[in-house]
């Protein structure tokens, strides 16, 4: 795709989002993985703490973690913990179209079929690397609101940071993406990539995810080829 320069900063806007979708893997919404294995507070307190020992987002809470500061998590804020895990949860060797190796963001979306395209995108690539295109995965609404100075993407469908190819286009959205982050910028506004129409928004700093609530849930499944259906559940 031919591109404009990833160095030269895109339009600012100030915009407010009421309702923006984030889409979280629904074992991470049940109950706290090591809660069967205690027998009383005590137990659960020795377990906690052993999972701490481990768990990228406690570490990333108590003394910072890759690229992020402790300073930037948030605390005593509704759903916490999902914000904080959105950062702290990076792929070490796989950087994202807006963020590096060694720091997270919160990808999210103005409407739910814009979520489940990128979320599907990623899932079907998976399941092509593992040769077996038989899954069902279920994700819960994870609502928030969002305001602020965002980079402005919408009318940039030409920027080298939209490449579809991640080869391309994650690099040069880490680069707009470390910009915006120098420059105090709350995220990026950018359209899909996955889903002709839709707008995504991808959010740099833990405090701009404000108000969050869990929503709907939602369905996806293979039946042995690339293609998927989705319903509510």
């Amino acid at each position: 795709m031919a591109g404009s320069d990833a160095s030269a900063l895109p339009p600012l806007v100030r915009e407010a989002f009421p309702r923006t979708i984030r889409l979280v893997a629904s074992a991470r919404l049940r109950e706290a993985v090591l809660a069967p294995l205690a027998d009383d507070d005590g137990d659960l307190a020795l377990l906690a703490e052993i999972e701490g020992a481990t768990s990228a987002r406690l570490i990333a809470e108590e003394r910072g973690l890759g690229g992020l500061d402790p300073d930037e998590l948030v605390h005593g804020v509704p759903h916490a913990r999902f914000i904080n895990a959105s950062f702290a949860y990076a792929k070490p060797r796989a950087p994202m179209r807006f963020n590096p190796a060694d720091r997270g963001a919160w990808y999210a979306a103005l409407a739910l079929e814009t979520c489940i395209a990128e979320v599907a995108y990623h899932l079907t690539q998976a399941l092509a690397d593992t040769g077996d295109f038989n899954a069902v995965v279920e994700y819960g609404e994870m609502l928030a609101s969002m305001s602020g100075l965002f980079i402005d993407l919408r009318e940039a469908a030409g920027h080298a940071a939209l490449d579809p190819d991640p080869a391309a286009g994650y690099a040069a959205g880490n680069v707009l993406a470390a910009q915006a982050r120098a420059q105090g910028h709350n995220g990026i506004i950018y359209p899909s990539v996955r889903h002709t129409g839709g707008t995504c928004i991808a959010a740099l700093w833990p405090n701009v995810v404000q108000s969050v609530v869990q929503g709907a849930m939602v369905r996806l499944t293979w039946a042995g080829t690339p293609d998927y259906r989705w319903e509510a559940i």
